[in-house]
C-alpha cells in the first residue's frame, strides 16, 4: 500500500468523522478493512493461518498422553485455536498495522481531526478484533462438532477468557510497536513474544506436560490465564479460587500494557 493511498484513506475518514466517538471509530475501522482487504499477505497469516494451525497439533501430540494428564484432545484444541487466532490475528497483525500506519504518517494527520488518541487505536484494532472473534467462534464450534466436544460448563468464564484476550493482545501489539522500526520488522519483533506463548502458555503444549517449576513460571505469562479461563470454561473444572487467580493475572498484565501505550507510544515515524 503506498503512503498517498493510505494518506488519503485517513483524510477521507477524517472529513468523515461523525460527532460521536461510536461514529469516528466505526468511520476509521471501515477505512482500516479497506486497507486489510487490500494486503493478500495480510489476509493470509491474520484469517487463515490461525484456522490451520490448531489442526496440526492434533498429530503432534499422542491422545493416550492427554488422558494421563486428564486432559482431552478438544481441551487442547479449543483453548490453542483461540490462542492462535490472538497471536496471528490480534497481536502480530496490529504490529504491522500500527507501525504501517505510523510510518506512512498516517497517525500523524489522524491526529489532527477530531479523533482522539484512544479513538484512532480502537478503530485501528477494531478489524482485527472482531476477526479474531469470528475465528474464536468458528474454531470452537468445528472443534467441538469434529471431535464430539459437549458444550461449554462454564460458558461465563470463556467468554472472559477470550474478551480478556483480546484486549491483552491489541494492548501489547501496540506496546510493541512503539519500539518496531519498520513494518517488514514487525513479524520479528513480536516473534520472540509468539513463541514463548505457545511453548509456555498452553497454546501448543499444554502446561502440564512441562516440569512442575517451569510450569509455575509459565503461568504467570500473559496468555495462561486466558488459555486456564477458556479451558476452565469447556471443563467446568476451575474454582472459584483459580478463575479469579487467572483474572487478577491478566489485568495485571492488560493494565500496565494499557499504561505503556498511553505514556510512550511514537506517533510519529521513528528516524
Amino acid at each position: 500500500m503506498s503512503g498517498s493511498a493510505i494518506g488519503s484513506t485517513a483524510a477521507r475518514v477524517t472529513e468523515r468523522a461523525l460527532t460521536t466517538p461510536a461514529g469516528r471509530v466505526t468511520a476509521l475501522a471501515r477505512a482500516e478493512v479497506t486497507l486489510f482487504l487490500r494486503s493478500k499477505g495480510m489476509i493470509l497469516s491474520a484469517v487463515f493461518l490461525p484456522l490451520v494451525l490448531p489442526f496440526s497439533l492434533r498429530a503432534s501430540i499422542p491422545e493416550a498422553d492427554l488422558k494421563d494428564e486428564g486432559l482431552s484432545l478438544g481441551l487442547l484444541l479449543i483453548p490453542g485455536a483461540v490462542g492462535f487466532s490472538l497471536l496471528f490475528a490480534v497481536y502480530l497483525a496490529l504490529i504491522g498495522v500500527f507501525v504501517g500506519r505510523r510510518e506512512e504518517l498516517v497517525l500523524k494527520r489522524l491526529r489532527t481531526g477530531e479523533l482522539r488518541d484512544h479513538e484512532i487505536m480502537a478503530g485501528a484494532a477494531l478489524p482485527a478484533v472482531v476477526t479474531s472473534l469470528v475465528q474464536c467462534v468458528l474454531l470452537a464450534v468445528g472443534c467441538s462438532v469434529l471431535l464430539d466436544v459437549a458444550a461449554p460448563k462454564a460458558p461465563l468464564l470463556a467468554v472472559l477468557g477470550v474478551l480478556l484476550g483480546l484486549l491483552m493482545s491489541a494492548a501489547l501489539a501496540a506496546l510493541t510497536a512503539g519500539f518496531t522500526r519498520t513494518v517488514e520488522s514487525a513479524q520479528v519483533t513480536g516473534l520472540p513474544f509468539v513463541m514463548i506463548t505457545m511453548m509456555g502458555s498452553g497454546v501448543a503444549v499444554p502446561r502440564e506436560f512441562l516440569p512442575d517449576r517451569l510450569a509455575s513460571v509459565c503461568e504467570l505469562l500473559p496468555f495462561s490465564p486466558v488459555i486456564t479461563l477458556v479451558r476452565g470454561g469447556w471443563s467446568g473444572g476451575l474454582s472459584t479460587y483459580e478463575a479469579l487467580g487467572a483474572v487478577l493475572t491478566a489485568v495485571a498484565w492488560t493494565a500496565p500494557a494499557v499504561f505503556a501505550v498511553q505514556r510512550w507510544f511514537r506517533w510519529e515515524p521513528r528516524r
